[in-house]
């Protein structure tokens, strides 16, 4: 059942059933009520989120000044906090429960010891992360 949900996951996409399999074992459900904060702004990054129901509010304060500006929403199989798993930068956006939300959360020690364990998965993770930075680099020379 996890695993089908991360194969929607453009993040997981290339990789292959078994490989799936190894991250969906070191997935935790957990749900969240309505208003509820997954994770704040300058939060340190100890978890990758991928919701299963619900959908959720992003917004980020870039003034100090201001309030937070609502920049986005996710739904059902997108992933939240990825970057910070591999940056170990702080969360870039507070993220809220919309409505009721469950979500497959996977810790960041458990995500780099399955990339050590297994490098053919970090390399597939590249290659989409690469294709995501190309697109990113031709929306900004537009």
């Amino acid at each position: 059942m996890k695993e089908d949900i991360l194969s929607r996951v453009d993040l997981f996409s290339t990789l292959n059933k078994k490989e799936l399999q190894e991250i969906a074992k070191n997935c935790q459900e957990r749900t969240f009520s309505a208003g509820s904060t997954l994770f704040s702004q300058g939060d340190p990054g100890v978890a990758l989120y991928v919701l299963t129901q619900g959908n959720v509010h992003i917004s980020q304060a870039n003034n100090p000044d201001r309030a937070e500006e609502v920049i986005g929403n996710a739904g059902v199989g997108e992933v939240l906090g990825e970057m910070a798993l591999l940056d170990e930068l702080p969360r870039s956006a507070t993220v809220v429960a919309a409505e009721d939300v469950t979500v497959l959360v996977l810790p960041v020690w458990e995500f780099r010891g399955i990339l050590r364990s297994h490098p053919d998965i970090a390399l597939k993770m590249l290659a989409v992360l690469s294709r995501r930075l190309r697109k990113a680099e031709a929306r900004q020379h537009d």
